[in-house]
């Protein structure tokens, strides 16, 4: 006997003989807590999150996927799903239920002809940027290669590209869902429309994606990109160049800005390691002896103490950030969408740079814009088509004992810029506690659609563990 906890709270113990069934129907593996390979299933990239599911189902295909949530709806279990386990949030595991773990689905197909990538739901960044780049092609995704495909994908998707091409969902053509039926179904403009309309943003609360299908564009294999820093005493000067050039540039060229503590990168003087720095990361995409004109402007904003810039692979670049972003520190994020960056912006963020609660701790302001706000916010789920930056407060350290000054530092900062946003926030920014902020903040007006989607697809809310879209007729 297996005791789960079920989608209403309560307890339900199922024999030995079904657990026995679903295991011997499975081409994957079914992990119990005492099994090999249970805890490195379980583990997730945010270190906070330490959930033991009852049982995991490490899918192998689509057909394990069909079984695990047959499985999970006739018991009336709680679900979670994990494909990169990256989700700040982590909402990827559950306590006391059942977890479909599609991280051994890694699988990126290339098509160089038709340009388009097939992925499965387990593949990383890295694993699609690696394929892809091979054959000198792409897509927009996110600027961390541990990120998972399928979480970023479902979430919206924003990177180096997506000024110039849109959101990872403006370049999703297809999918493969298996739906809390157990049904398996395709979705794309001409075939279940609805469907498709409500996983570009929605997240993973209409059913389990399979497959996703992307349209590719020409990149590199070179792009011109790089850091260029400097001392937080000079954050005006930066300010004032950042708002100049970004209101400026042509959408082959993507700036984001990052305030912490400079970490012990080669190129920087010693003495400058540990002390207050504003970073401005930056990707050129287009002709490279253009961008290098172009990007002059970046490193005239004051004195630099350090830069590394210039022609790159793309699929390198992809990895600059993952140093400081290793899996197993504790994280916890607060993210607002802004129009513009106003003077006051600019002062609560340089004050609250002054004061940061840990070496790891930063605020980042990414540029949106350009293509991404040429889509109107109605064609898909991802309704922020009107955010020109997106500030995320992102808060990283190792010791629990820290835990209430990080936490305490990032919602203070993000109370502090409150009256400056949109009132709009990204749902892949959103941390465990910030349920209310999901109709009104992530989903705006496209919310009462999406409650009635979900009411269609899935009518008991099996798929909850999410930021979670409540069903409503």
């Amino acid at each position: 006997m297996l005791d789960f906890r079920t989608s209403q709270g309560g307890t339900i113990g199922i024999a030995d003989e079904p657990i026995a069934t679903l295991r011997a129907a499975l081409r994957g593996t079914l992990l119990l807590p005492a099994d090999a390979g249970y805890d490195v299933s379980r583990t997730l990239w945010n270190g906070m999150i330490d959930r033991r599911p009852a049982a995991i189902v490490r899918a192998a295909g689509a057909a394990d996927v069909i079984q695990a949530v047959n499985f999970a709806r006739e018991h009336q279990l709680l679900i979670a799903v994990k494909g990169g386990g990256h989700n700040i949030a982590g909402k990827a595991a559950c306590d006391g239920g059942l977890m479909i773990d599609l991280s051994a689905m890694k699988s990126v197909r290339v098509d160089p002809v038709a340009r388009v990538a097939r992925v499965e739901p387990g593949a990383l960044l890295s694993d699609f940027d690696r394929e892809t780049q091979a054959f000198g092609l792409s897509t927009p995704t996110g600027i961390n290669s541990t990120t998972g495909m399928a979480g970023l994908t479902l979430g919206g998707g924003f990177g180096w590209q997506s000024r110039k091409r849109g959101l990872t969902i403006d370049n999703l053509t297809g999918v493969d869902v298996v739906l809390a039926s157990g049904e398996f179904v395709q979705a794309s403009a001409t075939q279940n429309a609805d469907l498709f309309w409500a996983v570009r943003g929605g997240g993973g609360n209409f059913g389990v994606v399979t497959s996703f299908e992307y349209r590719l564009h020409p990149l590199g294999p070179e792009v011109l990109a790089g850091l260029i820093v400097y001392p937080l005493a000079q954050a005006k000067q930066v300010f004032d160049g950042y708002r100049k050039f970004t209101a400026e540039a042509g959408d082959e060229m993507t700036a984001w800005m990052v305030l912490r503590k400079a970490p012990p990168l080669p190129f920087l003087p010693p003495d400058v390691h540990g002390k207050e720095v504003v970073v401005i990361a930056f990707c050129w995409i287009g002709e490279l002896g253009r961008g290098e004109e172009l990007a002059k402007p970046l490193r005239s904003w004051g004195t630099p103490a350090g830069e590394h810039v210039g022609p790159m692979p793309f699929a390198g670049w992809q990895t600059a950030f993952d140093p400081l972003l290793q899996p197993g520190a504790r994280n916890y994020w607060k993210s607002h969408d802004f129009k513009t960056l106003n003077a006051d912006v600019e002062r609560i963020v340089c004050d609250a740079t002054a004061s940061l609660p840990g070496d790891e701790c930063e605020t980042f302001i990414g540029q949106l814009g350009g293509q991404i706000n040429r889509v109107k916010a109605g064609d898909t789920a991802y309704p922020h088509r009107d955010a020109e930056f997106v500030v995320n407060v992102h808060t990283r350290w190792r010791d629990a004992g820290d835990d209430r000054a990080c936490i305490e530092w990032a919602r203070a900062l993000f109370d502090a810029l409150t009256p400056h946003a949109t009132g709009g926030v990204y749902v892949n920014f959103m941390s465990d506690d910030e349920m209310q902020r999901v109709a009104e903040g992530a989903y705006g007006p496209n919310y009462a659609r999406l409650a009635e989607l979900k009411a269609r697809y899935d009518p008991a809310n099996l798929f909850s563990q999410n930021q979670n879209i409540r069903p409503q007729v």
